[in-house]
């Protein structure tokens, strides 16, 4: 499909401009947001930031554009959905440390 623009004045190709621009973004938010949408909350996830060592976390939060992870290690990271990898086993697993007590198990325990 070509479109003719000669005809077009500078201000109609400045208004067209920034039409284009602005879909373009949106084509990429709905990318991203699809992308995002590939994994849950609680999930465990890897990504591996330029310069560092592979990361591997559990994805904590949506953001409007990135994912929160938080590592292995503690540290909070934003992630664009395109770098994650799902961390092959299962994803339903509940994951229980120090300061995270499963009721569920506890219960059963105490009755």
């Amino acid at each position: 499909m070509k479109i003719n623009i000669e005809k077009l004045s500078e201000k109609e190709l400045i208004e067209l401009n920034h039409q284009i621009v602005e879909r373009l973004k949106f084509l990429e938010s709905m990318r991203d947001h699809n992308k995002m949408m590939e994994f849950n909350v609680g999930e465990k996830v890897s990504f591996e930031p330029p310069g560092r060592e592979k990361q591997t976390g559990i994805l904590a939060k949506y953001n409007k554009k990135t994912v929160s992870v938080i590592t292995d290690s503690g540290e909070r990271w934003n992630v664009s959905p395109h770098l994650l990898l799902r961390v092959q086993g299962d994803c339903t697993e509940t994951i229980v440390s120090e300061k995270v007590i499963n009721i569920k198990n506890h219960k059963q325990k105490n009755a």
